[in-house]
């Protein structure tokens, strides 16, 4: 199966910087989208980076300007570094990818289990 980690979560203050990693493992025959959601405490989990299937990357419009996503060549390590952090970026962040594997041949989602970003002075 598909194993998804995140890491680097913490508390920041506003206007500090922080960064985040994803890293991913398993039987993955094709990878479609892959990216980063977050839930703050009372929210709906939201969008806020991702690449899509074509290599595209599409942001949360609050974010744009203000964080970064990227990943390495494998498409196994993701990262999402995030500048002039706001009280309302506080949430878990959680990184996912959609993917094919040995076992699942449609593509399916795979979760991390979500790190804890505060923004808080």
């Amino acid at each position: 199966q598909v194993q998804v980690v995140e890491s680097g979560g913490g508390l920041v203050q506003p206007g500090g910087s922080l960064g985040l990693s994803c890293d991913v493992s398993g039987s993955i025959t094709q990878m479609f989208d892959m990216g980063w959601y977050r839930q703050a405490p009372g929210n709906e989990r939201e969008m806020v980076a991702f690449f899509t299937i074509y290599g595209d990357v599409i942001y949360k419009d609050s974010v744009k300007g203000r964080f970064t996503i990227s990943r390495d060549s494998t498409e196994t390590k993701m990262w999402l570094q995030m500048n002039s952090l706001q009280p309302e970026d506080t949430a878990v962040y959680y990184c996912y990818c959609r993917a094919k594997t040995t076992t699942m041949l449609d593509p399916t989602n795979y979760w991390g289990q979500g790190t804890r970003v505060t923004v808080s002075s």
